[in-house]
């Protein structure tokens, strides 16, 4: 799914008006008809309505779906915010139509217009979508404030009124929606965290905008689908054999964290990896040969790393997962990076290491996969004022250093040197536990050795990782879930892709 912004939105809606062909009114009606479908579907009998519109074709949107509720015996209220402008055509020809209708029509201009709204009723908030180009003022900013002083359930259309499509809202006056009905596609306002307060629990509503366009139309950044999980996946042949699924290195551990080392290789071999092999140091040995059998360990230092001899010649290699912040893996690292020639996946303390040491960056295996939260990241790359500037800055620094950078947490981003971007759409808060990092790291790795691309085992690594997650947390809740949970059902994730 393509994530396109609120101008080539607007060009979707063009194209499909033309090519359809359907006449503009007939395309508002049918993203009206969504929006009661869902309101029906969801609870709605019995409760007062209040819709607050614009006289753009937002407010027109409101005004239908106000129509559809009165002709199907909805309690319905509807307010038109007035600020002497003339409605957009579409809004003008909805508001004809609801006129006709024996409704409850009213005019806010003031503070004075503002009706009282009482907890058990509803708010259908129809003000303004992705047309926004200025914080809401005046009058707009009185009743989006209305609306979020009210104790009642409010439904955004398209977007939370006050909310910018495509560039960050702070300081903006939006109004806090407990759902939003959106059409076709995500937003990707939708998809940062600075945005979640306003969002809500958000709906995609298929409106049946032109397929052509989508296809043709080139965006700066996709959301993973199934569609996609299935061109990337590679199932086995029947007569493979594990050398044909790669020899992976796993640099991990030290004193007191060989935990971090034991979840990354048992996570990479749940992965499909035909062999690996785990680089940990000797305080670790006994642990990682009992916990994870199938797996052979070099010891390489005493509490900690101090060599990674003969990593050149694996497929894929792996480095950071519990190996701590000695001043030794300066060196460490200097060794990896020079005696690697081909892709490979730098996560927790090795990234810590390297925002330490910056010079290391331009050693990075050109196609390397940087895998950082949000306090790494920051770490490497400075701090940013908001979401979409460390987005931005993603961008950037992917293409500048010829890495691929995984941006973790709800709905990860993968920023990529060739300009494709991906946010990811699996995956749910239960994973926000220690380990869960870890269990990415072996994942990723062990799609690398098994001859997935780059961009693919990003891609396909995170989607996996977060299937694992939601079917574990399904069984278990959000709460209960750790680390170890993902690993186990790998398997089950894996089941689901192959029926793709």
């Amino acid at each position: 799914m393509k994530i396109f912004t609120a101008a080539q939105i607007k060009k979707w809606d063009a194209y499909t008006i033309t090519h359809e062909p359907v006449a503009s009114i007939d395309l508002m009606e049918r993203a009206a008809m969504a929006c009661y479908n869902w309101l029906f579907e969801n609870n709605i009998a019995g409760r007062s309505i209040h819709i607050f519109c614009g006289k753009g074709n937002n407010g027109g949107d409101g005004l239908a779906i106000t129509r559809l509720l009165i002709e199907n015996n909805f309690k319905a209220v509807v307010y038109v915010i007035e600020t002497g402008k003339p409605g957009s055509s579409d809004f003008d020809t909805n508001l004809l139509r609801l006129q006709k209708l024996k409704s409850n029509l009213n005019f806010i201009k003031t503070a004075d217009d503002l009706p009282i709204i009482k907890a058990e009723e509803i708010i259908i908030d129809a003000i303004v979508g992705t047309g926004l180009n200025k914080r809401a003022e005046g009058i707009f900013e009185l009743v989006i404030d209305k609306i979020n002083q009210s104790a009642a359930s409010a439904i955004s259309i398209d977007l939370p009124s006050g909310l910018f499509a495509d560039e960050s809202s702070k300081n903006n006056t939006v109004v806090k929606a407990t759902h939003t009905l959106t059409f076709q596609n995500y937003k990707l306002a939708f998809l940062l965290p600075e945005n979640e307060k306003y969002c809500g629990n958000v709906h995609l509503l298929n409106i049946g905008l032109h397929d052509a366009f989508e296809k043709d139309e080139t965006a700066a950044y996709e959301m993973t689908d199934e569609k996609i999980i299935k061109k990337i996946y590679k199932p086995r042949s029947t007569f493979s054999h594990k050398g044909n699924f790669g020899h992976a290195a796993l640099l991990c551990g030290s004193i007191g964290m060989m935990g971090a080392a034991v979840l990354s290789a048992q996570a990479c071999l749940r992965s499909g990896v035909g062999k690996l092999t785990a680089f940990v140091p000797k305080c670790g040995y006994d642990i990682l040969q009992s916990s994870v059998p199938e797996a052979m360990c070099i010891i390489a230092g005493d509490d900690y790393l101090l060599s990674a001899t003969g990593t050149e010649k694996f497929d894929a290699v792996g480095i950071g997962p519990g190996i701590g912040l000695q001043p030794t893996h300066k060196i460490l690292l200097e060794e990896v990076f020079n005696n690697t020639s081909h892709p490979m996946v730098i996560d927790a303390d090795a990234l810590n290491i390297i925002s330490q040491n910056p010079e290391l960056l331009k050693l990075i295996p050109a196609g390397s996969i940087l895998t950082p939260h949000p306090k790494e990241f920051e770490r490497l790359f400075g701090k940013a004022e908001n979401d979409f500037e460390i987005i931005n800055l993603a961008l950037v620094k992917s293409k500048e250093l010829n890495v691929f950078i995984v941006l973790k947490g709800h709905f990860s981003f993968i920023a990529g040197p060739d300009g494709k971007n991906f946010f990811n759409n699996t995956g749910n808060a239960g994973m926000a536990t220690a380990g869960s990092g870890d269990v990415l790291t072996g994942i990723i790795t062990a799609l690398l050795a098994q001859g997935y691309s780059a961009l693919h085992a990003c891609i396909f690594g995170v989607y996996l990782h977060g299937l694992a997650g939601d079917i574990a947390t399904e069984k278990l809740s959000q709460e209960a879930l750790i680390a170890g949970d993902i690993i186990s059902s790998l398997g089950e994730a894996f089941n689901r892709i192959h029926t793709y």
